[in-house]
């Protein structure tokens, strides 16, 4: 088609148009350090990310149906097959033709916006965690081959893959927990239901929205989970191609502070939304940039204090 013939030239002006979707402009700016043509794949890729992620949390969610959400997917078939819709398909249709990205990753994120429309709760962490990997882990995994392993990697690359799954764990964890109030607005608990009951909590704790010992209690241990999680991600950000790694951890290093503006609100996560003022993500971007800089083994020194 033209549109896919024509889009490797009308690349490099995309992110004038991408702007809308990209809302972490740090992140952005950290993504500058890769070669144009892998910033331009993972621009492309966050793009359809976000665009599939607004059909069921967006402005016109109230709308959307199994049935629209089964269109998307044969647009993501066409566009796979070199037959993209619009510019952003192209520009996405353009990267999985230079970068080996599975098909099944961007399918099984679709499953997770399904999944969206007719579950609201979760009985245990295992159907939470299929749940965080449709619309979270499958963006870590789709990142690896556009950010490459560095040559002198002597990780395996399923413990790459397996880091950056664990990322998109974390992340999505860190958004269910920082959105607890929200969500609870939208009639939606992304918590382990067995977990709240063993901790002698219900749904209707959530919706009085009211912080108790009980609750601060049981937040802890699920912040304790989603920090080993980004743990486990730190151990293959290094293993990253030296040109990636700065975006990657930045992003690690800002999310996981949300955790921490959790805590400094009381684990009042009802009524008060966790964010990472703008002097601390700034503060962050240096020292992402120098464990960029860093090799697995001077880094775990460095974490040590060594």
């Amino acid at each position: 088609m033209k549109l896919l013939k024509g889009v490797e030239k009308s690349l490099p002006s995309m992110p004038r148009h991408f702007t809308w979707v990209l809302t972490l402009q740090l992140l952005f700016v950290c993504t500058l350090l890769m070669t144009p043509e892998r910033q331009r794949a993972i621009w492309a890729i966050d793009v359809w990310c976000r665009r599939t992620d607004e059909l069921v949390d967006g402005p016109n969610a109230i709308y959307i149906t199994p049935k629209a959400l089964e269109i998307w997917e044969t647009r993501l078939n066409d566009l796979f097959e070199g037959q993209p819709y619009d510019v952003y398909d192209a520009a996405l249709s353009y990267t999985i033709s230079k970068y080996p990205v599975d098909i099944q990753l961007f399918k099984d994120m679709i499953e997770g916006m399904k999944l969206d429309l007719r579950k609201s709760r979760y009985e245990n962490f295992d159907e939470l965690y299929l749940y965080c990997y449709y619309v979270a882990g499958t963006v870590g995994l789709m990142s690896v081959p556009v950010m490459g392993i560095a040559p002198e990697s002597k990780a395996s690359i399923e413990s790459v893959y397996n880091a950056a799954l664990a990322l998109g764990i974390a992340n999505q964890l860190t958004n269910i927990l920082r959105d607890v109030g929200e969500d609870a607005i939208r009639g939606r608990i992304y918590l382990p239901q067995d977990e709240l009951a063993q901790a002698g909590l219900s749904d209707d704790d959530i919706f009085r929205g009211k912080v108790t010992d009980k609750w601060r209690s049981f937040m802890k241990g699920q912040i304790k989970r989603a920090r080993m999680f980004y743990d486990e991600a730190e151990k293959g950000v290094s293993e990253l191609n030296l040109t990636s790694r700065w975006a990657v951890w930045a992003s690690l290093l800002l999310y996981r502070q949300i955790l921490d503006a959790i805590e400094a609100n009381d684990y009042n996560n009802f009524t008060k939304r966790a964010y990472v003022a703008k002097v601390q993500k700034l503060a962050s971007l240096p020292v992402a940039y120098a464990r960029a800089l860093m090799r697995p083994s001077k880094l775990a020194k460095f974490e040590l204090g060594w």
